[in-house]
């Protein structure tokens, strides 16, 4: 790779990086409080990372989004932050913190910078040009999903116990629960990740393909 092609994805790098700041430091903009489980738009420029520049990069800032998630549930305590941090232990116990919560902070998140990219490689192939912009869509409801499907089901198989108590259910009411957030804010969140996506990576894409990036 080329010095300015480098210098290039370090700046774009950098401009994700700040995105995701901007949407943590903001109020109700990154994090959305919606019942036990925060709804977010972090994933959304990690995703469109993905797609522009690489899965690396991408898994990268799906980490940092981790990284933010698991700081952000060690200062703002809520009933659920004993799942995205190993620092607290769940409300009402005397317990410590699991290290299991570091699965759930980052492995959703990093898959989150990997598989738009991979899908829109595959729906590239299937639909060639014409279907670009609904190939972007897909790989951002992709990663929608991902993020909602992953960190949900992790929280359910890694902390059923806890979080049944943060629910007042048992049994087969937790994972109905599970699937009821996946449907009622993960759908929603993919759509509008999809829509995003297919917006601002289509212009990235072409601004990309028209940089000169000889020496």
């Amino acid at each position: 790779m080329k010095n300015k092609e480098k210098t290039f994805q370090l700046v774009l790098t950098a401009l994700f990086l700040s995105v995701l700041i901007l949407l943590t430091s903001v109020p109700f903009l990154g994090f959305i409080p919606l019942g036990p489980i925060n709804a977010t738009t972090l994933h959304i420029p990690v995703i469109i990372a993905s797609i522009v520049l690489g899965p690396k990069i991408g898994g990268f800032l799906g980490g940092c989004f981790g990284l933010i998630s698991m700081i952000r549930s060690t200062i703002i305590i809520t009933p659920m932050s004993f799942v995205f941090s190993p620092f607290i232990a769940p409300l009402g116990t005397t317990d410590s913190g699991s290290w299991k919560a570091l699965l759930v902070a980052f492995i959703p998140r990093i898959l989150i910078g990997v598989v738009p990219y991979f899908v829109y490689l595959w729906s590239k192939k299937i639909f060639k040009n014409k279907g670009k912009a609904f190939g972007l869509f897909l790989a951002g409801l992709a990663g929608g999903l991902t993020n909602t499907i992953l960190v949900m089901n992790f929280i359910y198989f890694l902390f059923k116990p806890e979080y049944s108590e943060v629910l007042g259910k048992a049994g087969d009411a937790v994972y109905a629960a599970i699937i009821s957030v996946i449907f009622v804010q993960g759908i929603p969140e993919a759509i509008v990740a999809g829509l995003a996506t297919a917006a601002v990576a289509s212009v990235l894409l072409k601004f990309m393909a028209r940089r000169d990036f000889s020496e």
